[in-house]
């Protein structure tokens, strides 16, 4: 069996608990575990003229290679070019992007230097598999040095339309660098759709059934493989807070009142002043659950060095004072807002008390919250989900109350039939979303990816081979 090596701008070290550590690292610590691995990633450190050789450590089958960054070159890497110019390209967001060219060189300097000390470390016969878009140049810079095994690139945020891609001035270049990967993974069809219709469109690509794309001697796949949650784990932890301290604490402070709760990044891609512009109208134009429901907002800080996520800090923070302001009673304060993050069995216990989650980004490549509601849900009695048409999790989760995150009005409506939705209905729409997540976990995703990334060169020939005469029509 071929090893697996794994790359990530976020690695998950072997002490961190997999509460804290999330779905996504669990699942690639698991898959590393079974088959052993190598996991290399930025050790979260800087310092002025780092060494080319990473850390490198063993922990049972999976070895463990960290590297550190040159301070510029972070900041310009990770801050500048993947942060200021791609997450807001990604999510539609054209008003917040800067591009500097000092960034994007600085970006494509951090992914040679991460190509240079990864090389050492493969084997002929591995297959890598790079993740997110912190590290799109990284199968060039590997084929520049002569790695010719299978690489593969998983995207987990947003591919947005051409018509928006075309903004960004380092467009065809990054496209390019795809190129060099042999499966290009994107979260929704749609997602696949977009990165198609611009590579048949603007850049003369040949695009051959299931996804398989030539663009200049190269050939690769792009396909769309949503991502899942570890449903049963999930379903685990909500079983477990029933009765449990935590548990007691949250009923006995809503005092008999329904739960709404929200959980997300402070991200201006969340949708949040929208979802409390909402929670605002609900209590306004249906007070019927005046002092009967109470919305929990968990929004754990996010890159809070950056001057726009601390303006949406100061925004939410009056919106939710002006929503208290204009309808709290004196037991009752319809808003909860926090700030910090919670362990994976917390939040399980406050999904599965709340009537209603309420997950409305303005854009979000799968957005997995509204699967983890959906798990962590009583099946006698479960909530029901209001998801955003513009999440990814909206292909999959058709009994979810699908709204557009623009319509305050629309949200608000929405809120209010999720509140008063007849037992029936709740359960047939909870049995469709749930069928989905336990149908499409993180397992199931994470070896399906790497089943067709080992498979795919016996699709193609051998690594860089090209395609000749027999170009698909």
């Amino acid at each position: 069996m071929a090893r697996l090596v794994i790359v990530s701008n976020r690695v998950a070290s072997p002490k961190e608990r997999a509460a804290k550590a999330g779905g996504l690292a669990v699942a690639l610590r698991e898959a590393l575990s079974q088959r052993g691995g190598l996991w290399f990633g930025w050790s979260g450190e800087t310092e002025v003229n780092p060494p080319e050789a990473p850390k490198v450590f063993r922990s049972g089958r999976v070895t463990y290679a960290l590297l550190n960054l040159d301070p510029e070159d972070q900041r310009a890497h990770y801050a500048g070019y993947a942060n200021g110019t791609l997450w807001p390209l990604c999510h539609y967001r054209l008003g917040l992007l800067t591009f500097r060219r000092a960034d994007w060189e600085g970006y494509r300097r951090v992914n040679e230097h991460f190509a240079r000390a990864l090389l050492p470390l493969l084997k002929p016969d591995d297959i890598v598999w790079v993740h997110d878009y912190h590290f799109m140049p990284l199968a060039k810079e590997l084929r520049k040095l002569g790695f010719e095994g299978r690489i593969g690139y998983f995207h987990h945020i947003p591919w947005p339309t051409p018509e928006v891609y075309l903004s960004l001035p380092s467009h065809a270049a990054l496209v390019d660098d795809l190129s060099h990967y042999d499966l290009v993974g994107l979260q929704t069809e749609n997602d696949v759709r977009a990165l198609l219709t611009y590579i048949s469109s603007e850049i003369h690509g040949w695009i051959a059934p299931g996804g398989t794309v030539g663009l200049k001697d190269r050939r690769f796949r792009v396909a769309a493989y949503p991502i899942g949650i570890d449903a049963e784990a999930f379903v685990s932890d909500a079983k477990k807070s029933v009765g449990k301290d935590e548990e007691r604490r949250l009923n006995e402070s809503l005092a008999g009142r329904t739960l709404a709760v929200g959980v997300d990044r402070l991200d201006y891609s969340k949708g949040l002043p929208g979802k409390f512009a909402a929670f605002g109208e609900l209590l306004r134009s249906f007070p019927e659950h005046r002092s009967k429901v109470t919305m929990m907002q968990v929004a754990p800080l996010s890159r809070s060095e950056v001057s726009e996520y601390q303006a949406l800090r100061r925004e939410l923070e009056e919106l939710g004072g002006a929503i208290n302001g204009e309808f709290a009673e004196f037991d009752w304060v319809p808003l909860r807002y926090l700030n910090r993050p919670f362990q994976r069995a917390t939040l399980a216990a406050i999904y599965r008390r709340s009537r209603v989650g309420v997950v409305t980004p303005l854009r979000d490549g799968m957005n997995l919250v509204a699967k983890e509601y959906v798990a962590a849900q009583d099946p006698e009695d479960p909530g029901v989900l209001v998801l955003s048409r513009f999440a990814g999790a909206a292909d999959e989760l058709k009994g979810s109350l699908l709204v557009n995150p623009y319509d305050i009005e629309g949200m608000a409506a929405a809120m209010d039939r999720a509140l008063t939705m007849p037992l029936e209905e709740r359960q047939q729409r909870w049995r469709t979303n749930m069928d989905n997540v336990e149908t499409n976990t993180i397992h199931h995703w994470c070896q399906r990816f790497i089943d067709e990334l080992t498979n795919v060169t016996d699709q193609f020939g051998p690594a860089g081979d090209t395609w000749g005469n027999a170009r698909p029509q």
